[in-house]
C-alpha cells in the first residue's frame, strides 16, 4: 500500500482566544470576526463563555470554540509546531506594520482591563502590538490582527 504524503492549505492555519474574557459579548464579535477572516477556531482561556447574540453569523456552527483552565493548559492543547502568538502594548513587541505572521499560529489576547499579565507574556514564543497608545477593545484588536494577516498573504 503506497503512503499518501499530506499536504496542508499554503497559508497555515490559525486560531485567536483571550484569557479572562470579562465581556461575553466580545467573545461572540470576535467569533465573527474570526469565521469571516479566516481562523480556525477560537478560545477562551480561564472565563467560560457561550454563543452570543453579537455572532450574528452563527459562527458557532462553523468553526469551534475550546475553553483551556489557564495558559498552560492552552500552551499543552497547542498543536505541534504552533506558535503562540501574545497581542500586547508591550516595548518588547513587534509593530503589527512589520511583523511576520507565522504559518501556524494562536493568537492570544488579554481582556481590556488587565492584558497578559507578565507571566503568560513570558510563555508567549512571539508578541505583536498594535498603534496607539492605549488598549483597543478586545475584540477589535483581534480584528485588526487577523485581517493584517490574511492582508500579508
Amino acid at each position: 500500500m503506497a503512503r499518501l504524503k499530506q499536504t496542508y492549505p499554503e497559508d497555515g492555519f490559525f486560531g485567536i482566544g483571550i484569557v479572562n474574557a470579562k465581556d461575553p459579548q466580545n467573545v461572540g464579535t470576535l467569533w465573527r470576526s474570526a469565521y469571516i477572516l479566516g481562523a480556525s477556531f477560537i478560545f477562551t482561556v480561564g472565563n467560560k463563555s457561550k454563543k452570543q447574540t453579537t455572532d450574528v453569523v452563527n459562527a458557532w456552527q462553523k468553526i469551534p470554540q475550546f475553553h483551556y483552565a489557564n495558559v498552560d493548559d492552552l500552551i499543552r492543547h497547542l498543536p505541534y509546531d504552533t506558535c503562540l502568538v501574545g497581542v500586547e502594548l508591550e516595548d518588547s513587541a513587534v509593530d503589527i506594520q512589520c511583523f511576520q505572521h507565522p504559518h501556524r499560529c494562536v493568537y492570544l489576547l488579554g481582556n481590556e482591563q488587565a492584558g497578559l499579565t507578565a507571566e503568560v507574556i513570558s510563555k508567549c514564543h512571539r508578541l505583536v502590538k498594535l498603534p496607539g497608545d492605549y488598549s483597543l477593545n478586545v475584540s477589535v484588536a483581534g480584528s485588526i490582527v487577523l485581517y493584517d494577516r490574511i492582508s500579508k498573504k
